[in-house]
């Protein structure tokens, strides 16, 4: 079962649901808005995936620094770079530990991109030792097709997989270009802190749901329906019991938050083999592209959060 948030060095418990936010918005301003005591708290060793560079994530996805929009765009287009969000967000305490782009050759250098932040000084720890640090995912483009989405994601220590959190209480958090503000940012990124401890409610819960075998086919099958077109998941044969087996140890509860885990893993990895509709086996392919990989992550959350109600 979860049981603190640790900020720094100092552990919060969290109480009834009603008080999360309030204990969460005292927290945040006490320990992360303050920039400066950031650096009088002991910091987490997450040096096997330390921030980048600008170097390392200009490598990685260019489109980021562009510091004008693309030529097609109007006049009244506002340009604001994703690196100057990115600065913001070094301010509010946030690195970037990932960046991706989306293949484009009519807007290349201007496409779409993603932005992984992690705060060093947030972590949801418990008891089983499985270890979850909370992230916040960015994607904006400057060819004038996409205003800054923020979304919520956490990442396991113990499979280093990321998950993307998708909840009634979680929605994505959009901030237009046009008049856009450290103090707006600040704000939003302070309401989305907010509604962490809701994720850790949800978690509770989906450890506290054990299923049975009925519910976990059930679970693997509405998960497969959102891997795969309708026409695909009707045409193959997927054997349920190879997507269900776990990878690691840890992974072999039969409560729903594993049960999840197992499943998000297999379904973005591809970590399994169908029959095609040719009668061929078939090994998935990895879920390569960033906007996919998204869709999935929210509704797999999304799956098992309403299981977990």
């Amino acid at each position: 079962m979860l049981v603190p948030f640790i900020i720094g060095d100092k552990k919060i418990y969290l109480l009834r649901k009603k008080y999360l936010p309030r204990v969460f918005s005292y927290v945040h301003d006490k320990y992360i808005c303050n920039v400066n005591q950031l650096k009088q708290l002991t910091m987490l060793n997450l040096s096997n995936s330390g921030f980048l560079t600008q170097e390392q994530l200009r490598a990685q996805a260019p489109s980021i620094f562009a510091d004008k929009g693309i030529e097609s765009l109007s006049r009244h287009y506002t340009h604001i770079p994703t690196s100057r969000v990115m600065e913001d967000m070094a301010k509010l305490g946030w690195g970037v530990i990932d960046g991706k782009q989306i293949k484009s050759k009519k807007s290349d250098g201007f496409q779409k991109h993603l932005v992984v932040f992690r705060n060093e000084n947030i972590v949801i720890t418990s008891e089983d030792g499985d270890t979850v640090y909370p992230q916040i995912l960015l994607t904006n483009s400057h060819d004038g097709r996409s205003s800054f989405v923020f979304r919520a994601g956490l990442f396991r220590l113990v499979c280093e997989n990321g998950l993307v959190v998708a909840t009634q209480e979680f929605e994505n958090v959009n901030i237009r270009h046009t008049g856009y503000s450290f103090d707006e940012l600040r704000i939003k990124i302070k309401e989305m802190v907010m509604q962490l401890p809701l994720t850790v409610e949800s978690i509770k819960k989906m450890k506290a749901v054990e299923l049975g075998e009925v519910k976990t086919k059930e679970f693997v099958t509405e998960a497969l329906k959102i891997r795969f077109t309708k026409e695909q998941f009707e045409g193959y044969v997927f054997d349920i019991n190879e997507i269900l087996e776990p990878t690691r140890k840890e992974d072999e509860g039969k409560d729903l938050w594993s049960v999840f885990n197992v499943v998000q893993e297999k379904l973005l990895s591809g970590d399994f083999q169908y029959q095609a509709m040719n009668g061929r086996d078939r090994k998935a392919r990895k879920v390569k592209n960033f906007r996919m990989d998204i869709d999935i992550n929210q509704k797999l959350f999304a799956l098992a959060d309403t299981m977990a109600s």
